[in-house]
């Protein structure tokens, strides 16, 4: 690489071994031997890395990265010194030095600190792009021999690991590949579905998998056994590389003890989804139970109010007769509440806390043109994911949980797919109206295109007249009424939608932290 570099050291005879070696590489460097020549330099040229000895007469190897900071403070330097005090790496770090070397230093080293700033993103990507293109040899054949729950969440968990790894190093070649990756694994994540979810439903044992309707009382149930208070945090609409991105944030302030995913309801809405979950109970026998706490799809009553009622019935059902609190953030008001009502929750054993921006993002998202072009794809959703987060209410009330001894699980009820591909459906004005399921009679569609529950009983589903069935959209795929039909595609097409069956919506996070 032809670099320019400024090398800046009161000894700089003494390093003319490794100029030579570093022009020979192709660099060109300037020297000059004390900090205030450094600064002028600065001001009058451009360089792309800057060596600066620590110990200068004059003005300080540390004053002079000061000064420089302040005119330039995108300038990689790279800071040398004789010493190993640590109060001047402290100095160094904090002016944000890109790297540290401790003299005698020798022409490899210089090297690779080099490499490593000026090459590093790229190397990174061709490795990066390497590795996934041997990875996806492997995964390819892997798909075909996939045949149980723990296989599926294997599978996107690596999927979701290449994902974000592609991302971070910033291989934009590989994209198209991992989609068509990501879709045949979503065919054959469909095709066990077909097979297998109703008889998870039936069986609902230690040998199925934990689901909407089972992972509280197998998952949250055992752990209150003990006195640590335990925090719930369900953010609505929330996907396994969603959490990816926030952990980041979390490490510093928790262990990880469970990472985790379940596997959600058909359909994969709050509507169905979370009421099971806080219920202990799948939705027709929600209905039946509890008829005054479940509201079906036509009536215009909130479809997801009694949420606390429902909790507090399944941990009586359970034997927890402790106190326990249940907040639902929907604004940015209540959400600026939150961080002032955690000292209160101490009193508590469990608290809930169910937060709804993802939901409004994907929502935002699919509404508002801005918000599309904020959030193009899975990367830069997961970008405002992880911006939100850190400036969120949220993330004050989870850093005052973090200042003493609890539990915080993460969860969610259901996540979101970006949809691409329309699907033409014909039913009448009692039909549902989300994009990836409806519910209704008499519906006309091609029955290759969906899955079909033609009786909703056979899924622990609402039955609203003799005729209703559920379809649910598959993959990318997302329904559309034959009238209007380009404005609807044109609308909908390329925004994050959920209710229906692919790995985004129904292999979702649960993660168990503790305070360090």
């Amino acid at each position: 690489m032809n670099a320019s570099i400024l090398w800046a050291d009161d000894e700089i005879d003494l390093l003319k071994p490794h100029i030579l070696f570093l022009s020979n590489k192709g660099y060109t460097v300037d020297k000059v031997t004390n900090g205030v020549d450094a600064v002028e330099k600065v001001k009058s040229q451009n360089y792309d890395v800057i060596f600066l000895d620590e110990n200068m007469p004059g003005i300080s190897g540390i004053e002079t990265l000061a000064q420089i900071k302040q005119l330039k403070p995108d300038i990689p330097i790279i800071m040398i010194t004789k010493s190993e005090e640590e109060h001047i790496m402290e100095d160094a770090i904090g002016n944000q030095i890109a790297d540290y070397l401790i003299k005698p230093v020798n022409s490899s080293q210089i090297l690779l600190s080099l490499k490593k700033i000026l090459d590093g993103r790229q190397l990174v990507t061709e490795k990066t792009a390497q590795n996934y293109q041997q990875e996806f040899r492997q995964l390819s054949m892997d798909l075909y021999d996939v045949n149980s729950f723990e296989g599926w969440v294997n599978m996107y968990r690596k999927l979701v690991y290449w994902e974000l790894e592609l991302a971070k190093s910033g291989e934009t070649g590989m994209d198209e590949i991992l989609a068509m990756q990501k879709r045949d694994a979503n065919n054959g994540w469909t095709k066990f579905v077909k097979e297998n979810y109703l008889k998870f439903l039936k069986k609902s044992d230690d040998s199925t998998p934990s689901m909407s309707h089972t992972v509280f009382n197998r998952r949250i149930i055992p752990l209150l056994k003990d006195e640590t208070p335990t925090f719930i945090i369900l953010i609505d609409n929330f996907r396994f590389d969603q959490w990816k991105v926030i952990q980041q944030q979390l490490n510093e302030l928790f262990s990880v003890v469970t990472d985790d995913l379940y596997l959600t309801i058909l359909p994969t809405t709050t509507h169905y989804a979370r009421n099971s979950f806080f219920a202990g109970m799948l939705p027709s026998e929600i209905e039946k139970l509890y008829p005054n706490l479940w509201v079906n799809e036509e009536e215009d009553e909130g479809k997801n109010i009694h949420e606390e009622d429902l909790l507090g019935r399944q941990l009586n059902r359970a034997g927890i007769k402790d106190k326990f609190s249940y907040t639902k953030i929907t604004n940015l008001n209540a959400g600026k509440d939150l961080a002032d009502k955690v000292p209160n929750m101490w009193n508590n054993h469990l608290n809930v806390i169910v937060y709804n921006f993802v939901d409004m993002l994907s929502h935002a998202r699919t509404e508002m043109n801005v918000m599309k072009e904020l959030a193009e794809d899975e990367a830069a959703y997961r970008s405002i994911t992880a911006s939100w987060f850190e400036h969120s209410p949220l993330f004050d009330a989870i850093k005052k949980i973090a200042s003493k001894k609890a539990r915080v699980i993460i969860t969610t009820d259901h996540g979101s797919i970006r949809v691409n591909n329309p699907i033409k459906i014909v039913g009448d004005r009692h039909t549902s109206t989300n994009l990836r399921y409806k519910q209704g009679r008499n519906l006309n569609y091609n029955e290759k295109d969906l899955f079909t529950i033609k009786n909703p009983s056979e899924a622990y589903l609402p039955k609203q007249n003799v005729s209703t069935s559920y379809v649910f959209a598959t993959g990318e795929d997302f329904m559309v009424y034959p009238n209007n039909y380009n404005y609807h595609v044109n609308m909908y097409t390329n925004s994050f939608q959920h209710g229906g069956i692919s790995m985004e919506e129904m292999l979702v996070p649960f993660i168990v932290l503790e305070t360090k």
